[in-house]
């Protein structure tokens, strides 16, 4: 584990140019890699990631992160999703670095929440962003903090931009430098500035719903949309 920290750092500092191009090639997991600590004394424990019927899924259990091999910057992702079942929780993780420093499970990065009627609320997992109206959208600022029990939720700036249950929803989420920015089908949900990370990898959870993703593509950008 220290080595592959050594080398995620060189990596981090050193990030390479990339092309056009999609996180999953409709057949297999090729260019991840899974992170489930449950798997760690249980070997047969059952994947929650899977691809079917052309489409990446995640099972939604045992949580756990299923996490790209390379570190990216400057990029904008698209994603197409949606709950199989009942709607529930899922997140897309940016700029993720050392695994499991949040409660053994969740790696250092900034948080795009997918969670059902909360899509693209921001949650601080050992990084932190800046938006407007800190104190209305986080609560009280000497309870925040970016581990534990602090208060790492930044909600987003409407609720009402997802489709309803079992359609596809596209999220896209643009990060240039220390700014994430986020839509939902069109919708600005949420800007963020002076994030302490610009660059990392990119992770999908497990957490406790069934969802389908079709779409995972990757665009490099040099400004952001407005």
């Amino acid at each position: 584990m220290k080595f592959r920290f050594s080398l995620l750092l060189f990596f981090t500092l050193n990030v390479p140019a990339f092309a056009q191009k999609s996180l999953f090639n409709g057949k297999n997991l090729d260019g991840w890699h899974i992170d489930v600590p449950a798997m760690d004394s249980k070997p047969d424990t059952i994947n929650p990631f899977i691809v079917r019927n052309g489409m990446l899924v995640s099972l939604g259990t045992p949580g756990g992160h299923l996490i790209t091999d390379k570190i990216y910057k400057n990029y904008q992702l698209t994603v197409k999703y949606r709950f199989a079942g009942r709607p529930g929780n899922c997140g897309i993780l940016v700029h993720a670095s050392t695994p499991r420093i949040l409660y053994g499970m969740f790696p250092k990065s900034m948080e795009v929440q997918m969670q059902h009627k909360d899509a693209g609320d921001f949650w601080c997992i050992e990084e932190d962003i800046t938006v407007p109206d800190m104190v209305n959208r986080r609560g009280p600022k000497e309870n925040w903090g970016i581990n534990g029990d602090k208060l790492r939720r930044i909600k987003n700036l409407t609720d009402d931009s997802e489709k309803p249950a079992g359609e596809w929803n596209t999220m896209i989420i643009q990060c240039l430098n220390n700014e994430i920015k986020v839509w939902v089908n069109g919708i600005l949900v949420n800007h963020g500035t002076n994030c302490t990370a610009s660059s990392g990898q990119i992770a999908l959870q497990a957490e406790g719903s069934e969802v389908e993703f079709k779409q995972l593509d990757l665009n490099p950008i040099k400004a952001l949309s407005r």
